[in-house]
């Protein structure tokens, strides 16, 4: 036990702390604020606290937990919305109301509830970590599988049969007395272990046109949504979030608007999940840090839910993590360097802010789990950034550039024409095409990578074309590239323009290949025509083109019928022109 000695914003140095250690979790003052142990000299430690830290005084007692900031993991994590800390929120909400005060402790898990456990093990069984040893059905979208804890082995000695049991109990004795419960607690900061690591191969189906098409992002990759205030970076994660085809997502609200994260909240209690018609939420779990709360705990609402998306990997799942937004938790860093008084690095972010967010996103991957049966996970990590006046050469951006492997830039002057989602595909991209292509060849047809590169040469063209048309005006343009600016418009609007309020919410990706087929079986028969000595403008009056600016708001069910009479009336209304 030690006493406080000096208070600085969220800073407490406390002395008389001998034998403490670095990340020790601490109780703080007599409202027992959680805090943790950031650097030692001597016997004094300083402690960045997770709460407010007005009112404390010099002379109020720290009391050292003797463990790092951990996570509680078992059943009872999905459909839960936790603060940065974990504490649960909603059981805060219905034992003291909507008004938190600083100090209070919810437990993660509820220690009451009884959880339906069906083993799979029996005594004499050897068992190791990684191993599945029983099952509870969590939520009708997820099966929550119980393993034994990475840093045990032994032979089961006993364990319970089928039925209800709490968190709390236990459900297995190992030789030597060890217990294993449902839950299990895991430091936050230590990546969990895996047998081994795979490359990615998989597509991540995300709904997006623009980033499942284009840009596509693979399960157990890592990605990057930068963008200036106002481009819809928070409506981009929530797509991501609502749509992936994932089995758990994890929504991290990391220092936004408290409004915006109500919203969310909101309306994934309404939303349907795409492929089963479930609720949503049975495969959710929320961290709400808004911006209003402790800064210090931007860092540990990070941490906390990659712990969570490795604990789900682990058990053979695809958990996709948004985290909105990285910049936020990079401010909380600077605050806390520059009242430790460390020497400041580019614009007054610390020196290791590199290392800092490669910690966070290398957790990401596509592994090999830990155990029997053998099983492979994966977490899937997207983080947008929010660099100040859209300026992507500052150092969060350009730090997290150099860990990510797919880029979404996100352009003002799209979301400025009311183009959304406003990614840039002239900035953007993917190094995790090659990695996919197999999936698209298996899933949906093997012309993909194909479409793909004809429709971003296209827009290329379009961009060098304007810088033409700027000068001389679009008259002047031959007929050839007259209609390489009418294809690369259908390519944008038709396309890459994608309505969040409409049934084009999510489009699956056979409905994309075939919008871009259509698109393109259009351009080789215009092409074709004006061989023949038909004119752009005759072409772009074609009562087709209507319809194909129309392909995105039939629904994804029936689809393929309708689209066969969009190339039927192609056929007809590009031979009778």
């Amino acid at each position: 036990m030690g006493k406080i000695w000096r208070v600085s914003g969220p800073i407490v140095i406390a002395d008389g702390m001998r034998g403490s250690k670095i990340y020790e979790v601490v109780e703080v003052g007599e409202q027992a604020l959680l805090g943790e142990i950031i650097g030692l000299e001597g016997e004094r430690a300083t402690i960045q606290v997770y709460e407010d830290t007005s009112g404390l005084r010099v002379g109020d007692e720290v009391l050292g937990s003797g463990k790092p900031l951990t996570a509680e993991l078992g059943p009872g994590l999905i459909g839960s919305i936790y603060d940065g800390l974990q504490k649960a929120l909603m059981t805060l909400k219905e034992g003291i109301g909507p008004f938190l005060k600083r100090g209070l402790k919810a437990k993660a898990l509820d220690r009451n509830k009884k959880w339906h456990f069906v083993p799979r093990v029996k005594r004499g069984d050897p068992v190791k970590g990684g191993d599945i040893i029983g099952t509870v059905q969590e939520t009708p979208l997820v099966e929550h599988r119980i393993i034994v804890p990475p840093n045990l082995r032994g032979v089961v000695e006993e364990v319970r049969g089928e039925g209800d049991y709490t968190v709390e109990e236990r459900i297995a004795i190992l030789e030597g007395g060890r217990e294993i419960r449902m839950m299990h607690e895991w430091p936050v900061r230590r990546p969990r272990p895996y047998a081994s690591r795979l490359d990615p191969s998989d597509l991540l189906v995300t709904g997006m046109r623009i980033m499942d098409y284009m840009f596509p992002m693979a399960l157990g990759g890592k990605g990057a949504i930068p963008g200036g205030f106002g481009t819809g970076k928070t409506v981009a994660l929530q797509q991501l979030a609502r749509w992936a085809q994932t089995h758990v997502n994890i929504y991290i609200g990391c220092g936004e608007r408290g409004n915006e994260m109500a919203d969310v909240l909101k309306s994934f209690l309404e939303l349907k999940e795409p492929r089963t018609g479930r609720p949503l939420m049975e495969k959710e779990i929320f961290i709400a840090n808004t911006s209003n709360m402790p800064v210090v705990a931007r860092e540990a609402s990070v941490f906390l839910g990659i712990t969570m998306a490795e604990y789900f990997r682990d058990m053979g799942y695809h958990v996709l993590l948004v985290a909105d937004s990285t910049s936020r938790w990079a401010e909380a860093m600077r605050e806390i360097g520059g009242r430790l008084e460390e020497m400041p690095g580019e614009e007054g972010f610390p020196a290791y802010l590199g290392s800092s967010l490669s910690s966070f996103y290398e957790r990401s991957g596509r592994v090999k789990c830990l155990g029997d049966p053998e099983r492979v996970g994966s977490v899937t990590v997207v983080g947008a950034v929010s660099p100040p006046g859209a300026d992507f050469s500052e150092p969060v951006t350009q730090n997290t550039l150099r860990i990510v492997e797919a880029l979404y830039a996100l352009d003002v002057a799209l979301a400025n024409r009311r183009h959304f989602p406003a990614i840039s595909w002239l900035s953007s991209y993917s190094l995790y095409a090659d990695e996919v292509e197999e999936w698209w060849k298996e899933n949906v047809g093997p012309e993909w990578k194909e479409m793909r590169n004809r429709a971003l040469k296209i827009l290329q063209e379009e961009a060098e074309l304007q810088e033409i048309v700027r000068l001389i005006g679009p008259e002047a343009l031959p007929e050839k590239d007259k209609l390489t600016l009418l294809i690369a418009r259908m390519i944008r609007e038709d396309f890459l323009m994608q309505s969040t309020y409409s049934v084009d919410t999510y489009c699956s990706p056979r409905k994309a290949h075939l919008m871009m087929k259509t698109i393109m079986a259009f351009y080789d028969k215009a092409q074709r025509l004006m061989e023949a000595g038909a004119q752009a403008k005759e072409i772009q009056g074609l009562p087709v083109v209507t319809r194909i600016a129309r392909m995105k708001e039939i629904p994804n069910e029936v689809f393929e019928e309708e689209v066969e009479e969009i190339w039927t009336e192609m056929e007809e209304g590009l031979v009778r022109a």
